[in-house]
């Protein structure tokens, strides 16, 4: 949590009390961009994208049955190749992710209230299935980060309460360069009691794995339509004028307009498609937190993280 990678050897209380005072409706933000309000998309992690919300309540932690031997206790349930695998969360972190399968089928019928589907990601060149649009958006987010595997609704995870065991299925795990993410997706209004239990719950599951929880519960401003537009050329381009080569040459010097690094190539049009294909593959960097347009300022690239 809060960009801590705890390992299942130091997991204490304080470790656990860090996690119940660090989820947020988005995570508990290591935002670096907050005080200037800019949103490189070259350097950004996961976290950074994601809209700060109402932290969880303490309350919620303590509905949490973690007493002794709870590790043990607490168990994760994967499907792999069509059968039912339990693993209790101490075992967690090596539990191996290839193979496995959703633990809950995507359905579609008339009258239902949330949108499924398939979302291509070229990070790992599959399909993924969605429950809802907002689960799509993070599929989106996930892949411009890159991400070397993704489970969709990957464990049911069983966990103890102080009024007995419960139930929940986080929404996407992730392993990406930046590390492996735990992920629930829920807009704030739709957040009640028993869903910040479950994702107290989950964060602990998560911590004691090494890997990093996230609630998405909305994204900053301005993220989710620019990288929607990113991704239209997020897949391999052909290039026999060399545009992508002069583009990387037209802004070695500094930051140079959007529209002006297109109109100083043979080829606008093509240059705009290749100045998105390298946006996205974050060889260039624009600021997230404005809109993209002509006048958007497109920075040169000196390290990038995942």
């Amino acid at each position: 949590m809060c960009g801590h990678a705890v390992w299942p050897g130091l997991m204490t209380g304080n470790a656990r009390m860090i996690t119940k005072s660090c989820i947020c409706g988005g995570m508990a933000l290591s935002n670096r961009f907050v005080g200037t309000g800019s949103l490189m998309s070259a350097s950004c992690g996961l976290a950074d994208l994601v809209e700060d919300g109402q932290p969880i309540s303490a309350s919620a932690g303590e509905a949490l049955d973690t007493g002794a031997g709870w590790v043990d206790r607490w168990t994760t349930a994967w499907k792999v190749s069509g059968g039912k695998v339990v693993c209790p969360v101490r075992d967690l972190a090596l539990f191996p992710i290839s193979g496995c399968e959703p633990v809950r089928r995507f359905s579609w019928r008339r009258g239902q209230h949330h949108r499924p589907g398939l979302q291509f990601m070229v990070s790992t060149g599959q399909h993924h299935g969605f429950e809802s649009l907002e689960e799509a958006r993070l599929l989106l987010a996930v892949d411009f980060m890159g991400a070397a595997q993704v489970v969709c609704q990957p464990f049911r995870l069983r966990f103890a309460t102080v009024d007995g065991p419960v139930e929940h299925v986080p929404d996407v795990l992730a392993v990406t360069g930046g590390g492996t993410w735990l992920i629930d997706v829920r807009p704030p209004g739709r957040i009640g009691v028993e869903d910040r239990v479950k994702f107290a719950a989950t964060a602990e599951a998560a911590l004691a794995a090494g890997w990093r929880y996230l609630v998405a519960s909305g994204w900053r401003p301005h993220v989710m339509e620019t990288l929607d537009t990113l991704s239209s050329q997020r897949r391999p381009l052909t290039d026999p004028l060399g545009l992508a080569d002069r583009v990387l040459a037209g802004v070695s010097p500094g930051p140079v307009n959007f529209g002006e690094l297109a109109v100083a190539t043979i080829a606008p049009p093509i240059a705009r498609a290749h100045l998105l294909h390298l946006l996205w593959h974050r060889r260039l960097s624009i600021d997230l937190a404005r809109p993209l347009t002509d006048a958007t300022l497109v920075h040169p690239v000196a390290g990038r993280r995942g």
